[in-house]
């Protein structure tokens, strides 16, 4: 197995593989010991093989079977750059509990208007307008109930939340209240109080929350977003917010994200409203996240190697146009 990660979360692999697999870690090999190192593997753990891979490396994918993701989502990949028999697994539920901590936050802060609040001090205004909201017996919608999805769900249903939700198959054994799939949608969207989004971005998922399912949810919805931003049409959420000054949002996933360092920028003036409320990306981001999401993403390469089932197994035909589509 090769693994492009640091000396920090090594310890994480060998543990977990032990003596069925020998490991190699990328990072700091010489290129021709690199290249040797893949050209034996038979799985990559990776962000992403074609941003961490120099593009002579990149044909050794050829004897590569599995490809385990270290991330939770799969929609940075360039599929149609894979060689079609790679097995792609994502790090399923490896950051979900952090992120699900996260969403609570942001639901609790706008329900008690926190921010608004925090804005009218800052001008010197020291007077409460308007109560803020219950989450104890409010309706939740959790749309995806992957690891992220239950981890909300169990976290709102502790306050005493009802939980609706949608998932791809409308089956689930988490103990809420209705669990629909995207046929069931509105339903479930028009009658929210909060709404978490955790779906992965697929071509199904893509723009899914537009205008049209922004006017469904309750003039007073909370739309939380910790999974892509692309799944929620930004100009109608700009509208939205600007128009209804009692919807609020969280936005942790955003439309356009820079890399480390480059300045930040919307092409709305999102943070002109007071209610909104955004952080940037950084809701996996607690201590020691690195050395889980490693052991779990080993703990499925154990599976691969012992002929079990994988979790997070990537279906590529949900990323990859259908033919005659473009992208």
């Amino acid at each position: 197995m090769a693994a492009p990660t640091g000396r920090e979360v090594r310890g994480a692999y060998e543990d977990v593989l032990g003596p069925l697999a020998k490991v190699a870690f990328l990072e700091g090999l010489e290129p021709p010991a690199r290249r040797s190192a893949l050209a034996e593997a038979v799985a990559l753990v990776t962000w992403d093989p074609w941003r961490e891979l120099e593009e002579p490396e990149r044909p050794l994918l050829a004897g590569v079977e599995l490809v385990q993701l270290l991330s939770a989502g799969a929609d940075h990949l360039r599929f149609a750059e894979l060689p079609g028999h790679l097995v792609v697994a994502s790090n399923v539920g490896a950051y979900a509990e952090p992120i699900a901590e996260h969403a609570l936050a942001v639901a609790l802060a706008l329900a008690k208007r926190l921010p608004q609040n925090h804005a009218r001090l800052a001008r010197g205004v020291f007077r409460a307008q308007g109560p803020s909201r219950w989450v104890q017996g409010a309706t939740v919608a959790v749309l995806g109930l992957g690891g992220i999805g239950r981890a909300t769900a169990r976290r709102f249903r502790a306050l005493g939340a009802r939980v609706l939700a949608v998932n791809t198959t409308g089956r689930t054994d988490e103990p809420v209240e209705f669990c629909g799939t995207l046929a069931d949608l509105d339903r479930v969207l028009s009658q929210a109080d909060v709404i978490v989004v955790c779906l992965p971005l697929t071509r199904a998922t893509r723009g899914l929350i537009g205008r049209r399912e922004l006017a469904l949810m309750k003039p007073d919805a909370i739309l939380v977003n910790v999974a892509r931003g692309a799944i929620v049409d930004e100009e109608a959420l700009f509208e939205r917010l600007r128009d209804y000054p009692e919807f609020s949002a969280g936005i942790d996933t955003w439309w356009e994200e820079p890399r480390a360092g480059a300045p930040f920028r919307t092409r709305f003036p999102f943070f002109e409203l007071p209610n909104l409320l955004g952080s940037p990306h950084n809701s996996p981001l607690v201590p020691g996240m690195e050395v889980t999401a490693a052991r779990r993403a080993a703990e499925n390469v154990r599976r691969f190697l012992l002929g079990q089932p994988l979790r997070g197994l990537v279906r590529r035909e949900d990323y990859e146009p259908a033919p005659g589509e473009g992208r």
